[in-house]
């Protein structure tokens, strides 16, 4: 399916969730997720670093490979592995490390530590990240950086148990540097990339509380994870799976800018 027809599908979705009869839909279904900047107490006995959601299984080992195109034309290569250490965060969850390391033409531009963990209910928290960007070689920032539980910053989901239509979701919030959000739109859509055919998919709208003009499609499919980002405002550009396998042990567990 080309990016139109994503993006066509999705507005459509949206629309048609606010269409019907006002009585037989009274009110949008509310769902116990954490919105803004509300404080949920978490207890990290509830919390595993075993996800197995299945949206976004993170077994350890499992590495991405995902071909980023952006409005210039200007090609990035995005490998995401999930290792098998795990860290403790400052809210007291325990969190699974992931890597996400970007580059182009082979030089590191991006590379991030980020931290997962599901609770009892099968929702996929995101803790924090630890993040760096270079130029040529050289650190330039680590901003962006943040960790649940310190200076304010609130935890958030990436992937609800048992996404609906409708659900909306904060994903990260520390207040001034990241206050994304999620929403939910479909669960049976379809995504064509380089690593195969998807259907069944899920397909959710993400957003940002920093820069309202931002707005980007992903569709995640089951048993797989992450398999199709689009940029609809505030730039343009896709991001889609190329292939999915398994890392060698000790991948991504090195420090930031030597995966």
């Amino acid at each position: 399916m080309n990016t139109r027809s994503i993006v066509s599908a999705a507005v459509a979705a949206t629309l048609l969730a606010g269409c019907g009869d006002s009585a037989a839909n009274p009110a949008t279904p509310t769902f116990d997720l954490p919105e803004g900047s509300t404080v949920m107490k978490l207890d990290p006995t509830e919390f595993t670093t075993e996800i197995t959601n299945p949206y976004w299984p993170m077994t350890p080992g499992r590495r991405w490979t995902y071909k980023e195109t952006n409005a210039d034309g200007v090609e990035s290569q995005a490998v995401v592995v999930v290792t098998n250490d795990t860290k403790v965060i400052a809210n007291g969850v325990t969190g699974r490390v992931v890597r996400d390391t970007v580059t182009i033409d082979g030089q590191i531009v991006e590379d991030t530590f980020d931290w997962y963990a599901q609770d009892k209910a099968g929702n996929i928290w995101y803790l924090g990240e630890q993040t760096a960007e270079f130029d040529n070689g050289n650190l330039t920032s680590t901003g962006g950086s943040f960790e649940a539980g310190a200076d304010g910053a609130l935890p958030g989901i990436i992937v609800p148990a048992d996404p609906q239509p409708g659900m909306k979701y904060r994903q990260e919030y520390y207040k001034g540097e990241a206050e994304d959000n999620g929403e939910v739109l479909s669960t049976s859509e379809m995504a064509e990339v380089p690593a195969g055919l998807y259907d069944e998919a899920l397909l959710t709208k993400d957003t940002s509380g920093l820069e309202p003009d931002v707005l980007e499609y992903k569709l995640y499919a089951k048993g797989v994870g992450p398999v199709l980002i689009l940029k609809a405002s505030g730039g343009s550009g896709r991001e889609e799976l190329v292939s999915i396998d398994t890392a060698p042990d000790g991948t991504g567990t090195g420090p930031l800018g030597s995966p």
